[in-house]
């Protein structure tokens, strides 16, 4: 690839910035609806970012790797930085500013974002140098028919399965039996070990992306934005048999948010790399240093999450309400606007990084 394909960048840094944005309001309990995950079944703008991340790994991995063959060399860089990601997550789900520094065994959360980043990252990558295009779809396809099959015609002892929120889920059985105490919520992890294995064909999905803005082929946008409604539409159809659902990253939400993400990165693709439209660049900013700004968010965060004001109120809440919080003022609008803050700061870091020409690479 002579020359840097701007908008896969801009789409990069834009998915992190919403990612900090979404978790970091003011309060959880006044966000406006579209920050928020839906309760099990359905989707919101928010339930499309992380797997717009997985997707954009896998645009990624295409350009990388795409020279790149399966040597030991290879196998070696893959595996370390996929080693990182994990350790970095088990990291946040482990650590505590009190001595010593780390919970008790039982409450650790072992899955994670960063540890999904790293296990979707390491399979995709693998794949990838091993096999051609034909042969990643086939595996792909296979991933989100067989995770149906799996989930809603399976027997779990004797029982019939279940997408809902319950005993009877693959995959909140696998969570609860083999994670137990080390999940998210008390019954099920949307990081969990089952709902991994569709979140691998999210990252193929954007391989082929990236194989397409690779290749030769004429208006690349269109392709992109017919193959974006495609997949959208074909996930909403599949929604009335596997419902869709961020919790179980069911196959219809692996076809409808890689659809979108093929539409969304169409139309930066055609404003930057086409027509050549300069915007967006304090995005790839946070896309040069996107692990890191991502890591130090949530690490920042937890700590001001756990340091006592006094007995009642965190750090976190005393900003919230000191300088936020405000009778003429929704306290939705106050939550938000904690959350930009937030994500000016990540912002301006990334900045200054990318000026200093620093950039940490896991």
């Amino acid at each position: 690839m002579k020359e840097r394909i701007i908008s896969v960048d801009i789409f990069r840094g834009l998915t992190i910035v919403l990612m900090i944005l979404v978790n970091t309001p003011g309060t959880w309990s006044h966000v406006y609806a579209p920050f928020l995950h839906a309760k099990w079944h359905g989707y919101t703008p928010t339930d499309l970012v992380f797997p717009f991340f997985l997707f954009i790994v896998g645009t990624s991995i295409a350009f990388a790797y795409n020279n790149k063959t399966a040597t030991s060399a290879t196998y070696k860089k893959i595996t370390v930085r996929a080693l990182k990601l994990i350790g970095l997550g088990l990291f946040l789900g482990a650590f505590t500013i009190h001595f010593p520094f780390f919970k008790d065994f039982e409450s650790i959360r072992f899955p994670g974002v960063l540890q999904r980043i790293g296990i979707v990252f390491f399979f995709a990558a693998i794949l990838f140098i091993n096999f051609n295009w034909k042969v990643l779809l086939g595996i792909c396809i296979t991933i989100v028919l067989g995770y149906w099959i799996w989930m809603g015609f399976i027997p779990i002892n004797g029982m019939e399965p279940t997408f809902d929120r319950a005993p009877n889920n693959w995959a909140n059985y696998i969570d609860l039996n083999v994670i137990g105490t080390h999940m998210y919520k008390e019954d099920y992890d949307p990081e969990g070990l089952l709902s991994t294995l569709p979140s691998i064909a999210s990252s193929l999905m954007g391989i082929f992306t990236g194989l397409i803005l690779l290749s030769k082929q004429a208006k690349k946008e269109i392709v992109l934005v017919l193959l974006g409604a495609a997949l959208v539409v074909a996930g909403h159809l599949w929604d009335l048999l596997f419902p869709i659902n961020k919790a179980l990253w069911s196959s219809s939400f692996v076809l409808v948010t890689a659809g979108w993400a093929n539409i969304f990165l169409a139309l930066i693709y055609y404003l930057t790399d086409v027509k050549g439209f300069k915007f967006g660049s304090i995005f790839r900013y946070a896309g040069s240093n996107a692990i890191t700004v991502y890591f130090l968010s949530s690490f920042i965060t937890k700590i001001f999450y756990s340091i006592k004001i006094d007995e009642q109120t965190t750090l976190h809440q005393w900003l919230f309400q000191n300088i936020y919080l405000h009778d003429f003022m929704q306290v939705e609008l106050s939550s938000l606007l904690y959350g930009l803050t937030v994500v000016s700061f990540y912002m301006l870091l990334a900045y200054v990084m990318y000026r200093r020409k620093i950039f940490i690479k896991v």
